[in-house]
């Protein structure tokens, strides 16, 4: 069985959000008190929250649960055009950051 990274992966999306425990329980309707316990993998979401953490930070459960490493955006809605766009976007910024 896997190791259930939740706990490390929400708090470094908080913390690169530059949001506090408070201010993400205001957000997705949890206390300081939830963040805290989940953060320190005293607790894990439900379903519904674990989805709603995702929609929140625009990543998948699968990232949240430390399954997939990598970060998606979801293009679902986009034109072809678009799509491009961010991709071309996404290289220039790697260029950059090199």
């Amino acid at each position: 069985m896997g190791y259930c990274r939740f706990s490390e992966v929400l708090r470094s999306l908080r913390i690169q959000r530059g949001l506090t425990q408070q201010e993400l329980g205001g957000f997705v309707g949890l206390s300081k008190a939830v963040i805290s316990k989940y953060e320190n993998g005293i607790g894990y979401p439900t379903l519904d929250s674990l989805i709603y953490f995702a929609e929140y930070f625009g990543v998948t459960t699968d990232y949240l649960l430390g399954v997939e490493h990598s970060k998606l955006i979801d293009v679902s809605d986009l034109t072809s055009e678009e799509i491009e766009t961010l991709n071309s976007i996404a290289r220039e910024y790697r260029k950059y950051k090199k």
